[in-house]
């Protein structure tokens, strides 16, 4: 088989576009029925064809569990933890439309762990001498931000692990306001999750 010969969709049996193969382990996915795969799934190069035509089949009974989704609680900025109290379950999005994309719905009881991570981004600043060339101060000076995000730990057949990055722009140093507001409801965010 050559490199161009025309590949053909082992789910659906459509053409695959030139750039559009997605690899499986034992066959071939186009981009259409690629982007009904959870966004949480990962390896899907080592996935056999049988194991994603499973996965279609749960995403599908998904949409059932999203239309009857209500959330009572919202966590985040951009990412979003949405809890549905009464039935115990919880959504991870960002869009705002998100009964129309068909996030995971995932039960509380499925979640084995939470930990956060606070990622420090470091950028010297620097003063530029009499001929502009950049020199650093001394001692070195710095403007430093951070991202804020939650791994959440699953117990599912698909995915094992979930990342939320929890604030939208990342927080100044010279913010400790902001940046206590935001390691806050990431502390919120993870006993929301203990049911």
């Amino acid at each position: 088989m050559g490199l161009f010969d025309k590949k053909y969709c082992d789910v659906c049996g459509e053409k695959i576009g030139v750039l559009g193969n997605r690899k499986l382990e034992d066959a071939n996915l186009c981009k259409k029925c690629a982007a009904k795969l959870s966004p949480f799934m990962t390896d899907r190069r080592k996935t056999t064809l049988a194991d994603i035509k499973e996965h279609l089949a749960y995403r599908e009974a998904n949409l059932t569990e999203v239309r009857s989704f209500t959330v009572n609680k919202a966590y985040g900025e951009r990412q979003k933890l949405c809890i549905d109290e009464s039935s115990a379950k919880f959504i991870v999005t960002q869009s705002g439309n998100w009964a129309n994309e068909n996030p995971d719905v995932i039960s509380l009881s499925q979640v084995k762990a939470c930990s956060s991570e606070i990622k420090e981004y470091k950028n010297e600043v620097k003063m530029k001498d009499k001929d502009g060339n950049m020199l650093s101060f001394n001692p070195p000076r710095y403007d430093i931000e951070y991202d804020f995000y939650l791994y959440i730990e699953v117990d599912s057949p698909w995915f094992n692990k979930i990342s939320i990055k929890v604030n939208d722009k990342r927080v100044e140093a010279q913010n400790p306001v902001r940046y206590s507001e935001i390691d806050k409801l990431v502390s919120e965010m993870k006993v929301a999750l203990k049911g």
